[in-house]
Protein backbone atom coordinates (compact mmCIF):
# COMPACT_ATOMS: atom_id res chain seq x y z
CA UNK A 1 0.00 0.00 0.00
CA UNK A 2 0.96 3.65 -0.38
CA UNK A 3 1.91 4.14 3.28
CA UNK A 4 4.30 1.18 3.20
CA UNK A 5 5.96 2.55 0.04
CA UNK A 6 6.31 6.00 1.60
CA UNK A 7 7.80 4.54 4.78
CA UNK A 8 10.25 2.39 2.82
CA UNK A 9 11.30 5.33 0.67
CA UNK A 10 11.74 7.63 3.65
CA UNK A 11 13.74 4.94 5.47
CA UNK A 12 16.17 4.58 2.55
CA UNK A 13 16.51 8.36 2.22
CA UNK A 14 17.28 8.69 5.93
CA UNK A 15 19.90 5.93 5.72
CA UNK A 16 21.44 7.68 2.72
CA UNK A 17 21.47 11.00 4.61
CA UNK A 18 23.53 9.58 7.48
CA UNK A 19 25.75 7.37 5.32
CA UNK A 20 28.69 9.82 5.36
CA UNK A 21 28.52 11.05 8.97
CA UNK A 22 26.11 11.10 11.91
CA UNK A 23 23.48 13.83 11.74
CA UNK A 24 20.77 15.04 14.09
CA UNK A 25 17.12 15.25 13.05
CA UNK A 26 17.17 18.83 11.78
CA UNK A 27 20.33 18.16 9.74
CA UNK A 28 18.67 15.08 8.24
CA UNK A 29 15.65 17.20 7.33
CA UNK A 30 17.91 19.76 5.62
CA UNK A 31 19.78 16.98 3.79
CA UNK A 32 16.49 15.55 2.50
CA UNK A 33 15.42 18.98 1.20
CA UNK A 34 18.81 19.61 -0.45
CA UNK A 35 18.95 16.25 -2.21
CA UNK A 36 15.37 15.97 -3.44
CA UNK A 37 14.31 16.94 -6.94
CA UNK A 38 11.25 18.58 -5.45
CA UNK A 39 10.22 19.56 -1.90
CA UNK A 40 9.36 16.41 0.05
CA UNK A 41 7.37 18.20 2.78
CA UNK A 42 8.09 15.48 5.33
CA UNK A 43 6.66 16.46 8.66
CA UNK A 44 8.76 16.15 11.78
CA UNK A 45 6.67 13.37 13.27
CA UNK A 46 7.11 11.18 10.17
CA UNK A 47 10.87 11.80 10.21
CA UNK A 48 11.22 10.97 13.90
CA UNK A 49 9.04 7.87 13.50
CA UNK A 50 11.41 6.75 10.74
CA UNK A 51 14.47 7.45 12.90
CA UNK A 52 13.02 5.46 15.81
CA UNK A 53 11.95 2.62 13.48
CA UNK A 54 15.42 2.43 11.90
CA UNK A 55 17.10 2.56 15.29
CA UNK A 56 14.83 -0.26 16.57
CA UNK A 57 15.74 -2.38 13.52
CA UNK A 58 19.44 -1.87 14.25
CA UNK A 59 20.11 0.19 11.11
CA UNK A 60 20.88 3.39 13.03
CA UNK A 61 22.67 4.09 16.28
CA UNK A 62 21.68 7.22 18.15
CA UNK A 63 24.03 9.08 20.46
CA UNK A 64 23.40 12.29 22.36
CA UNK A 65 25.63 15.23 21.58
CA UNK A 66 25.62 19.02 21.35
CA UNK A 67 24.52 20.71 18.13
CA UNK A 68 26.05 23.87 16.65
CA UNK A 69 23.52 25.98 18.59
CA UNK A 70 24.70 24.46 21.92
CA UNK A 71 21.46 22.49 22.25
CA UNK A 72 21.41 18.82 23.14
CA UNK A 73 20.64 16.73 20.05
CA UNK A 74 20.55 13.05 19.21
CA UNK A 75 22.90 12.20 16.37
CA UNK A 76 22.05 9.21 14.21
CA UNK A 77 24.76 7.21 12.49
CA UNK A 78 24.64 4.20 10.22
CA UNK A 79 25.44 0.81 11.76
CA UNK A 80 27.14 -1.99 9.81
CA UNK A 81 23.70 -3.63 9.46
CA UNK A 82 22.27 -0.33 8.21
CA UNK A 83 25.08 0.06 5.67
CA UNK A 84 24.38 -3.46 4.35
CA UNK A 85 20.63 -2.76 4.16
CA UNK A 86 21.27 0.53 2.32
CA UNK A 87 23.53 -1.22 -0.21
CA UNK A 88 20.81 -3.82 -0.81
CA UNK A 89 18.17 -1.17 -1.36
Amino acid sequence: DRLTVLRGTLDVLVLQAVSERPLHGFEISLWLDEHADQPLNIDDSALYQALHRLEARGFLRGEWGVADNNQRAKYYGLTATGRTHLAEE
